[in-house]
């Protein structure tokens, strides 16, 4: 082992400044504590590279048993989830939870977790059990680099290695498979050989994890801006089948090479999920990149191989499922399905009637807000998708800015105008039925057609949108 390397701690403090007495209470009182995993990781990385450090997770490892930590920090609030591994988060003054874990070694895995966690290890026998070597270097009070594993010379060679035997280390917890996915993009690595060759042995145990861990996994790839070279990975080493199997499907889809001379389906997503990573940091927004095509192949089928008509809705609906499946919230799975339905629409945005172009862009407005990114979310994501995939095209710009100078005239229209939500104060659905109108699809009809002409600014007050209504209900009555 050497420890020759040093990272400057006063950058963690700048950030995490509770994390310099968690490790002071526990040194004090006569246990070692170092800093571990990520932040001595990135640390390194930052000072190698000469560029600004501010971790966003800090964890700390220690000799010292669960119930001493429990008493030493019995002044702050405790999240005590992990306790059953001698994991847990002291909630500082300042927020944000600080793990601290016991040292311990474990046994009897199931493919998932340990059934057995001792917390008889030292350090360097806690640091064996995990993962990748770069994620096994820890650092003392004073900033100084402990390397057991030969962590350093492998993230100096941007190099992903399983500790030990890889197939062992993927057997403890196959989720490790997609983490060394994920690190290799977010560190721009290339996962060692032997390592590699476990993942592909392994790949259909994937299978066996929770689809939440999971799911947590792909956000955090997703984050990285390199996202695209992690789903050509997971592609590789035989992963996507078995996490995405609607995007593994794409590869061998053809397209119409006067707008699609960069490929079939597949490589044109990942080109346009490439583009994403230059300028999209949503890592849902970037899910949807991904699977914005996924309906092509059941439409293609569909219309006999003719053409791909209706792939928008077949692949938001798939989407839909998909954020299910990996047990996202019902507000996610709605805006992926959203984006994921409306990609093409928006295409069509500068033929829109103004009432309806209104509509489409504040959907979801947040009043209030300046910018526009903020001020109208839904819309905004909308044109990042579209972006991305038209520059994955032959369109390229001519594909999308168009899109975006009408969209700035009609933000103007609607700022001397007025706003959906200013539409619905003008009329509702409460005042036609007060104008003697039953509920039901006639209501919603009328309704709509008039807030269509006050977003186009031809009705300005609430006595014209009655009139306006009045008139429609005079023109069309109900039939009994």
């Amino acid at each position: 082992m050497r420890d020759t390397w040093r990272i400057d701690l006063e950058r963690v403090y700048e950030r995490h400044p509770f994390v310099r007495e968690v490790l002071a209470r526990l040194i004090d009182a006569g246990f070692e504590a170092v800093l571990v995993g990520g932040v001595v990781r990135d640390a390194l990385l930052a000072a190698w590279e000469g560029r600004p450090f501010a971790p966003r997770e800090v964890d700390v490892a220690t000799a010292a048993p669960p119930d001493e930590i429990l008493k030493l920090f019995s002044d702050r609030p405790i999240v005590r989830v992990g306790e059953r591994f001698g994991v847990l988060r002291v909630v500082p003054p300042e927020g944000s939870q600080i793990e601290v874990a016991t040292y311990r070694e474990e046994g009897d895995y199931d493919g998932r977790r340990p059934a057995v966690v001792s917390h008889d290890a030292d350090l360097e026998g806690d640091l064996r059990r995990r993962d990748l070597t770069v994620n096994a270097l820890v650092a003392r009070a004073d900033g100084t680099v402990l390397d057991y594993v030969d962590g350093v010379p492998d993230l100096e060679a941007r190099l992903l290695r399983a500790i030990g035997d890889p197939t062992v280390r993927f057997s403890e917890d196959y989720l490790r498979m997609l983490r060394a996915v994920r690190f290799a993009s977010q560190l721009d690595a290339t996962i060692e050989p032997q390592t590699a060759e476990a993942i592909r042995a392994n790949a259909a145990h994937i299978l066996e994890i929770s689809n939440e861990r999971i799911r947590d996994e792909l956000l955090r790839l997703l984050e990285s801006p390199r996202a695209a070279a992690g789903i050509e990975r997971m592609d590789d080493l035989g992963l996507l089948p078995h996490v995405f199997p609607e995007v593994a499907a794409l590869k061998g889809v053809p397209q119409p090479e006067e707008y699609h001379p960069e490929g079939d389906v597949y490589v044109h997503t990942v080109a346009a999920l490439r583009v994403a990573d230059r300028f999209i940091t949503n890592p849902l927004v970037k899910l949807a990149v991904l699977l914005h095509d996924i309906g092509k192949p059941h439409a293609l089928d569909r219309s006999g191989g003719a053409n791909m008509g209706g792939h928008c809705a077949v692949g938001a609906r798939k989407a839909e499922r998909i954020a299910k499946r990996l047990r996202f919230s019902r507000e996610e799975a709605q805006q992926l399905g959203f984006l994921i339905g409306n990609h093409m629409r928006v295409a069509d945005f500068p033929a829109m009637g103004r009432g309806k172009q209104v509509r489409f862009v504040s959907e979801g407005e947040v009043v209030g807000e300046v910018r526009l990114e903020r001020r109208f979310p839904r819309f905004f994501e909308l044109l990042q998708l579209l972006v991305a995939d038209c520059e994955a095209s032959v369109h390229r710009a001519t594909g999308w800015a168009p899109i975006l100078d009408e969209t700035l005239r009609v933000i103007e229209h609607i700022d001397e105008v007025c706003s959906l939500a200013r539409a619905r104060e003008l009329i509702d659905g409460h005042a036609l039925i007060a104008m003697g109108m039953p509920p039901g699809p006639r209501l919603g009809a009328v309704l709509a057609a008039v807030h269509d002409r006050i977003l186009a600014g031809e009705i300005t007050s609430p006595e014209e949108a009655r009139r306006a209504a009045q008139a429609m209900i005079d023109d069309h009555p109900q039939r009994t």
